[in-house]
């Protein structure tokens, strides 16, 4: 894997990883949004399905998050630009996205306003947004998630406090995420432990942008989209996707029963073959849109 820094037009710096299949032979190149608290660092469990689809990942980390510089009061939406000029420095037009957990609004922020060059959407155990009419949005979530989206949503002073004195309440996880971060998924560890050691400070915006607009709609989005969800999800509810499916044209919604909010990502290596169908459909990939 590559680490590179990408200065941006407004003097910060986004720490970039691209992995996996060389430039001249990748099929598709895939843009991993990492979830909360993580660094960018894309998703080694899924690099054997990744190779056999000839897939390049390039993900980064969000700002405030290892190496790149914070950007206060960010939305969700500026994920968008920040892929823009990521992909733009490495000479990307087109592209997939796919983001997990925290990551899955700001992959949909993408398909939103980047739709002239994503080519498909993977949210896997995503959000919706705060203000989604006729979502309970706390209901089926953990205590501990309820308490600290509840602090960002009486704002930063509220959030910063909560985090200095926060432990670490009722696990959220199932058994079934138990066992998966026992097995190939405890690759977790190696994304949250930096994300943690360096303090709260990309958890707070990244909580804080959940809660605010999130400066897009997701009924706008038209490119193709894939929810994929664990019906016994405790840290965001399948409700979310639900929700989401609903709003968004022609979104598929693949929900696996028996799933929680790690052991979910069972079904990533399908998610990513469904991309990779998306992207044969697609006529020009450099100025076409999938068929639909």
């Amino acid at each position: 894997m590559q680490e590179t820094d990408v200065a941006v037009a407004d003097g910060r710096t986004l720490h970039v990883y691209d992995a996996g299949a060389p430039a001249d032979e990748a099929r598709l190149v895939v843009v991993w949004h990492h979830g909360t608290p993580n660094i960018g660092a894309p998703p080694v469990p899924l690099y054997p399905a990744a190779a056999g689809l000839g897939i390049r990942w390039i993900s980064y980390d969000r700002p405030a998050y290892g190496g790149s510089s914070p950007l206060p009061g960010r939305d969700v939406a500026s994920a968008a630009e920040d892929v823009a000029r990521i992909t733009d420095a490495l000479g990307l037009d087109r592209f997939a996205v796919i983001g997990h957990s925290g990551g899955a609004p700001h992959a949909l922020a993408c398909g939103a306003l980047l739709s002239d060059r994503v080519l498909g959407v993977v949210g896997v155990a995503g959000l919706a947004p705060f203000d989604a009419a006729g979502l309970s949005w706390f209901d089926g979530m953990a205590p501990s998630g309820v308490a600290a989206i509840r602090a960002a949503a009486e704002g930063r002073a509220a959030k910063e406090q909560y985090e200095r004195s926060a432990s670490d309440g009722e696990p959220a996880f199932t058994a079934a995420d138990e066992a998966a971060l026992s097995g190939e998924w405890a690759w977790f560890l190696d994304v949250v432990r930096p994300a943690v050691a360096a303090g709260p400070a990309g958890l707070i915006d990244d909580d804080l942008a959940y809660v605010g607009p999130w400066g897009f709609d997701v009924a706008g989005i038209t490119v193709p989209v894939l929810l994929l969800h664990g019906a016994a999800d405790k840290v965001v509810p399948v409700s979310h996707a639900r929700w989401n499916a609903r709003r968004i044209r022609g979104a598929e919604l693949w929900v696996r029963p028996d799933a929680g909010h790690i052991s979910v990502l069972d079904g990533g290596a399908a998610a990513l073959a469904w991309l990779a169908e998306v992207d044969e459909r697609t006529p020009d990939r450099r100025g076409g849109r999938a068929a639909p």
